[in-house]
Parts: C-alpha cells; structure tokens; sequence
C-alpha cells in the first residue's frame, strides 16, 4: 500500500508535465485506433464473407461480361445449392458526389444466398413481385430519408438512360459488418430494357455468386465450374467470395502498408517522448534514490516505484484514448460514410491498443530505473534536488 500511494502521488508531481505526456499518449492511442480501425475497414468486405460463397466471372477482366445462359450450367454443378447473376448498374441519383453501390441482381436467388440481409417479410414478397422495385439498405435510406413507396430516379453511366425505381423494401445487417448503403433491383429489368435499346449488350451479366453447400467444397466447385467453360468464348474464373473481395483490397495494398507503419511510428514516437519525460523525472530524483538507499530501500524498489509512475501516466494516456476512439471512430463514420460504409472498432484493435500502453509505460521506464538503482549514496547526496 505504502509503494502505491508513492507511485500515484510521485506520477503527478510535475503536475503539468504530467498532464502533458497523459495527453500525448492519450493522442497517440487515439491516433493508433483509428488508423488501425481504417485497415479493418478496408477489409470489411472480405470479413462479411460467406464460406459458402463463390464467386464466378469472366477470366479476363471483372468489365468482360458473361452470357446469362452460363447460370444453368452452373447450377448443375455437383455441390451447387443456389446461382444468382449479378451486374454493377453504376447509376447516379441526382449528382455524382450522392455514390453509393448499385446492382442489377437476379433477386429470387440473390436475397436466399445472402441471409445476413434480413428483410421485413411483407416487403420482401413485394420487392420479388415488382419488377420495377428495389431494395435500399438501412442506412442508405436514412441518407436520403428514403422510405417504402417512394420513387428513385436513376441516370444510367453503364447502361445510359433514366430509370425509375421504386423502393419496396429496406434491409437491414444481421451483423455490423454488413453494408447497410446499397440499392439491389431486378436484373431482368434492366435486361428487357437492354433488349429493346441495345440488344448486343442483352443477356449478360457482369458475375454469378454461387452457394455451395459446404465450404469444404469450394475448390472442387470452383474447378469444375472454370472447366465447364474451359474454351469458350467467355472463359471463367471461380474464386470464393473472401479471395473476390481481397482481389479488390489488393489494388490497395500499398496504402494500406502505408497507413498501418504509420500507426505504429505514431506509437514509437510518443514511446520516446515518453522515455524522455521518465528520464528528466529520474535526472531531477537522483537525490530522493540515494536518500532511499541510505535508508536500506534496495535498487529493486526503486526500479519498481519508477516502473509504476511511468505505467500509471501511460495507462492513464491510454485508456483515455482507447475510450475516445469510440466516439471519433462514429464521427469519422459519419463524415466518411460515402466511401467506407462499415467502420467499426473491432476488438482486437483495443487489446492491441492496450499492449502498446503497456510497452510505453515499460520501456519509458526501462532506463530511468535501471539509472536509479545503479546510483551510489555519495554521488547521489552530491547533487541538489
């Protein structure tokens, strides 16, 4: 009890140093998280991923097409449960800085391969019966205050021309990893409009997401899918969902390498304020150890008082810090939303927040008290306070 009331009482002597070195490390902690909490972002998308999930397209290029006809062949593949076509749609509402995800999608297959979007039943069963409505997310709808009934203009980029949806469902995620700001419509919508105004583009669609019924079935699916169209003039490239959505991170990898060394030099950078700091506390207390000694207390005391005023100013930082990344990784969400549209602060992110709290207060007071207990009585009764 006696070395713990010294600890807390000697952490905050210098009151305003103190306070200071809190802050930094409090920034830093908070700095690190959300960095860290951007990169799980960017891989929420292969997070959200379905074991029993693939995904099939053209082998090519994700642009090249393939004709629709593929899905029956497909669905005839051993393990095969369910195959839905899909095809990015690209519309704009009203302005190009409103972005958000829009597909064209075979709805009757699409919605069962995907039941993390769960769906009011009476809204569902309208959404399959008309075939100029859509589904909205949750939180794409509170954007632009959407509700069931109302009507959407789209302007086409991919496919050109103005369309017009009707919302008839609003989904929500089963969990938060799942994009709540996307727009889905019938693909066969889009399809007989292509029919009559581009008949060459007609009957394609962009990729085929098949479920499987084990995902220890995913590499003999994905094989005899791609030989099935070996030769072809649409050949295929089969993948799982996960490996589909990391194809994309991957074009990224570069900024994402960048971002993660920068929150790791965040981190060293306050480490070595914090060093300093415990090192001038140290230089200044020389006095005080040798007076301890003098009085019988060994250097393994010293070490130990200086190693908990060093980890109660870092834990105070951090803590701090790990609490703020809650409330600032909201408001990062909520100014970002049109790009990263899940932004949650995963748990691995806070334990690792709390190590490196850990690792400061250690080696900011590795140092001082391996100085303290080397200090000899005399020399240290020389200097002035």
């Amino acid at each position: 009890m006696f070395i713990l009331k010294l600890v807390f009482k000697n952490a905050f002597r210098h009151r305003s140093r103190a306070l200071m070195t809190v802050g930094g490390v409090t920034l830093a902690v908070l700095a690190f998280g959300l960095l860290q909490t951007v990169v799980h972002a960017w891989y929420a998308g292969a997070a959200a991923a379905s074991a029993t999930r693939l995904a099939t397209r053209n082998s090519i290029s994700l642009v090249f097409p393939l004709p629709v006809s593929y899905r029956e062949k497909i669905k005839a593949a051993p393990g095969v449960t369910l195959v839905a076509g899909a095809a990015w749609f690209g519309g704009v509402y009203v302005d190009e800085k409103n972005f958000f995800p829009n597909f064209a999608v075979q709805l009757d297959s699409y919605l069962p391969l995907f039941p993390e979007f769960v769906f009011d039943p009476d809204e569902r069963d309208a959404l399959l019966r008309d075939r100029g409505g859509c589904a909205v997310g949750r939180k794409l709808a509170e954007r632009f205050g959407w509700k069931v009934g109302d009507r959407i203009p789209l302007r086409g980029t991919i496919y050109p021309g103005n369309w017009d949806l009707v919302v008839r469902a609003v989904y929500r995620g089963a969990n938060p990893n799942v994009d709540e700001r996307q727009l889905l419509f019938h693909w066969d919508y889009l399809n007989e409009t292509m029919r009559k105004t581009a008949p060459r583009r007609a009957d394609n669609v962009g990729l085929f997401m098949v479920g499987i019924a084990s995902p220890d079935l995913a590499p003999e699916v994905s094989r005899a899918i791609d030989e099935t169209f070996a030769n072809s003039l649409a050949e295929t490239l089969t993948e799982t969902e996960k490996a589909f959505a990391l194809g994309f991170v991957a074009m990224s990898d570069a900024i994402i390498g960048a971002v993660r060394i920068v929150s790791y030099l965040v981190v060293a950078i306050i480490m070595a304020v914090a060093a300093n700091t415990m090192a001038m506390t140290a230089r200044e207390r020389l006095c005080e150890y040798a007076v301890f000694r003098a009085l019988g207390f060994g250097s393994g005391f010293l070490g130990l008082m200086i190693l908990g005023e060093s980890l109660v100013i870092a834990l105070c930082g951090g803590l701090a810090g790990a609490w703020l990344t809650f409330p600032a990784a909201r408001a990062f969400a909520a100014a970002m939303s049109d790009f990263i549209p899940v932004f949650n602060v995963a748990p691995e992110t806070l334990w690792i927040q709390l190590a490196l709290t850990l690792a400061v207060g250690l080696a900011a007071a590795a140092l001082p008290a391996l100085r303290a207990g080397r200090i000899g009585i005399a020399e240290g009764l020389r200097r002035i306070a």
